[in-house]
């Protein structure tokens, strides 16, 4: 602002109109041309292809009726196949080593007395039994089928999810009185 203070008052406008001359010149002849090719292609513009086709939303009918209830308990009916079916004898006189579970007793021991051999079984309350052939011991209708100096055979009568009885053949091995202390 001080150079024009210095000039006189009649070169003032002349200087302005030198400074406009200055910025019409032809610095921005690229950028016109660019706009110019531009709207020549825009002319010959490049084809989209058309949408794929979609096909129609179709509902799915949800007829309930038809369909078991997932959430309502249901009891498997079970299949009455032979008559001669196995099935424990529900009226004989319980034992008292019936009342505890399998995994919860120990032999700890056994004992011959004449020509029978007794396993020694110790409860979780640490009371101890004398079991032999014959004897049922377990919460499974467990039958003690063989007794030796190392453990006891016995035949368990379980029930399947169909509610057929079927046999199943268990040990109970003799253990250290280290390992019969829980």
């Amino acid at each position: 602002m001080n150079a024009f203070r210095r000039l006189p008052r009649r070169l003032v406008p002349l200087a302005l109109g030198l400074a406009m001359v200055g910025c019409g010149s032809d610095q921005f002849q690229d950028l016109k041309q660019f706009v110019a090719d531009a709207e020549t292609v825009a002319g010959n513009r490049a084809r989209i292809d058309p949408l794929p086709k979609v096909d129609p939303y179709e509902p799915f009918v949800y007829n309930q009726a038809e369909l078991e209830d997932p959430f309502r308990p249901r009891k498997i009916e079970p299949t009455r196949s032979a008559k001669g079916q196995i099935q424990p004898d529900l009226n004989r006189r319980r034992e008292p080593l019936e009342a505890f579970p399998l995994d919860n007793l120990r032999m700890v021991g056994s004992l011959q007395q004449g020509k029978t051999l007794f396993a020694l079984i110790r409860t979780p309350d640490k009371n101890l039994f004398r079991v032999r052939q014959n004897n049922y011991i377990g919460q499974n209708f467990g039958l003690i089928i063989e007794v030796d100096e190392t453990g006891l055979k016995l035949k368990e009568l379980v029930q399947d999810g169909a509610g057929e009885w079927t046999e199943r053949i268990t040990s109970l091995f003799l253990q250290d009185e280290t390992e019969a202390r829980p």
